[in-house]
């Protein structure tokens, strides 16, 4: 008797899969995508998670800054996207949840539905601002845990985890921001994400002082020191972000062959910066769809 294959496993058991992965503090590194060409290039790489970045997605879909921009819709649509071409784990960014704890209550589902494997959610006052802008504020420490409460009541799947982000550590320093990121784990926050420490030991301090596993974001040019996997590792991170690298070489690669070809009136100078036509293919998996065409064909 021929052995059947085994199934793949459910969406509930790969979340489950990947919180395991989250408390086990492994300094995970996690890029970032803007939509769902970055998230293959990503997933091509060998990285086993994507965040999905809200500013990623202001900067690509819409063109604007980090400012609390992007709507839910535009969210949910970016997210649908990325998790039907992957099944690496999705952490989403929803910002400040899109309201009061109503709003997030229906962000959490619209995300749950859409596919993610973890929602983040902070305390800013919406409109939110980059983490590394200046000028941000933060809500009330009871109303920041009141959504974080509501969200976790929203979610179907317990394995979705919630991830509870502060921003108080610019506004009212480190010992602030980290009795907020208390606040939140006892209201039952899975891990915690303190924005924008602005030194090393700052870094060390917060999962020194936090139960949770914790995620650390590395911004280019940001306020916190870049900082290697091996010591974010050794504090005990779980995750490591580099929310927007992706989208900074994007970015950088763009301006550089426009401007050749712009200068000199074709690419010859820079050819070989140029995915080929059949890398391109590749990374968006052609050869798939024409295995279906072939499959669904009618003659």
């Amino acid at each position: 008797m021929t052995d059947r294959p085994s199934a793949p496993p459910t969406l509930a058991q790969r979340r489950k899969a990947f919180r395991i992965l989250c408390e086990a503090r492994s300094a995970m590194v996690v890029p970032g995508a803007g939509n769902a060409l970055t998230a293959r290039v990503i997933e091509d790489a060998g990285f086993g998670a994507i965040y999905i970045t809200g500013a990623g997605i202001a900067n690509t879909l819409l063109g604007v800054p980090d400012l609390g921009l992007v709507t839910l819709s535009e969210l949910g649509a970016t997210v649908g996207a990325i998790a039907e071409i992957t099944r690496k784990p999705l952490i989403v960014d929803i910002d400040t949840g899109f309201g009061n704890a109503l709003n997030a209550q229906r962000a959490m589902r619209v995300m749950e539905r859409a596919g993610a494997f973890a929602v983040q959610i902070e305390d800013q006052v919406f409109p939110k601002k980059c983490g590394h802008f200046e000028g941000k504020a933060v809500i009330p420490l009871a109303e920041a845990v009141s959504k974080v409460r509501a969200v976790l009541d929203a979610r179907e799947d317990p394995n979705v985890m919630v991830i509870a982000r502060t921003d108080a550590r610019s506004i009212d320093g480190l010992d602030a921001a980290l009795d907020r990121a208390g606040a939140f784990i006892e209201a039952g926050a899975d891990m915690t994400f303190v924005e924008a420490p602005q030194s090393v030991a700052e870094l060390a301090a917060i999962p020194a002082r936090l139960s949770v596993p914790q995620v650390a974001n590395m911004v280019v040019g940001g306020k916190t020191p870049l900082t290697p996997q091996a010591d974010l590792l050794a504090m005990g991170y779980a995750v490591v972000l580099y929310a927007n690298t992706p989208l900074q070489a994007a970015m950088r690669a763009m301006s550089e062959v426009l401007g050749s070809l712009h200068a000199q009136g074709d690419v010859n100078a820079v050819i070989d910066r140029l995915a080929d036509f059949n890398e391109r293919q590749r990374l968006v998996d052609k050869d798939s769809f024409d295995a279906l065409d072939r499959r669904y064909r009618v003659d």
